[in-house]
């Protein structure tokens, strides 16, 4: 009898911690009442038997898509509707809606790209007349970013995701911190307005692509 009983031991305690880890994942910070205070299907399938920090890198993961997404927005929108810097402090004689300079700043002298035909350019055309030394750079800035990011949410074992130190509007400077009551309202309109952004970078970018595919208003 106690071989018997032992045998579905391991089940049951497998069971109990699967039931104990959904509840978890749905107690996460993030998840709101669009979704049912629950974790959408494929969210839990891909949780399905994540421990505490996978679900704190995914949380990570979220907000850094969120971030770039919204960022990404609002540079859609300004290369759509033609306003820009002059000339990214080039020659006089531009301003933020006529990028035209009588001196014309190169971009990049082996493409012969200058700075006016960007601010003309479409958002995805624009994209691509980046040069190769223009994506390095990018690239390399991220990758410290990335390195700056890992090492405060890891290796200092920051406990709020998103968290990287960085807060040059000093909201984290209220009481209770960044894990204080007021910050928690801030952060989920973070995640939420992210989660809105990186649909809408979608969209955007598809109607570019495949010109109609988004059938409503968009720059």
């Amino acid at each position: 009898c106690l071989a018997s009983a032992s045998a579905f031991a391991p089940s049951a305690s497998r069971q109990s911690s699967g039931i104990a880890l959904n509840a978890a994942i749905d107690d996460a910070f993030g998840v709101s009442i669009e979704t049912g205070n629950k974790v959408p299907p494929l969210g839990r399938e891909i949780l399905k038997d994540a421990g505490p920090d996978a679900v704190k890198w995914f949380q990570n993961a979220e907000i850094k898509h969120g971030r770039i997404a919204m960022v990404a927005t609002i540079g859609f929108m300004v290369q759509k509707f033609g306003v820009h810097f002059p000339l990214y402090l080039g020659p006089s004689g531009s301003n933020g809606f006529h990028p035209e300079s009588s001196d014309a700043w190169l971009l990049s002298s082996s493409t012969g790209v200058t700075f006016s035909d960007i601010a003309h350019a479409a958002p995805l055309d624009a994209v691509s007349m980046v040069p190769f030394a223009g994506w390095f750079q990018i690239f390399v800035v991220a990758g410290w970013f990335e390195c700056i990011a890992y090492n405060r949410q890891w290796a200092e074992g920051r406990e709020i995701p998103g968290d990287y130190g960085y807060d040059p509007l000093g909201f984290t400077k209220r009481p209770g911190g960044i894990a204080g009551k007021d910050m928690e309202k801030l952060r989920m309109r973070e995640i939420k307005n992210g989660r809105v952004a990186m649909m809408t970078i979608a969209a955007w970018v598809s109607n570019e692509v495949i010109p109609g595919a988004l059938p409503v208003w968009h720059p």
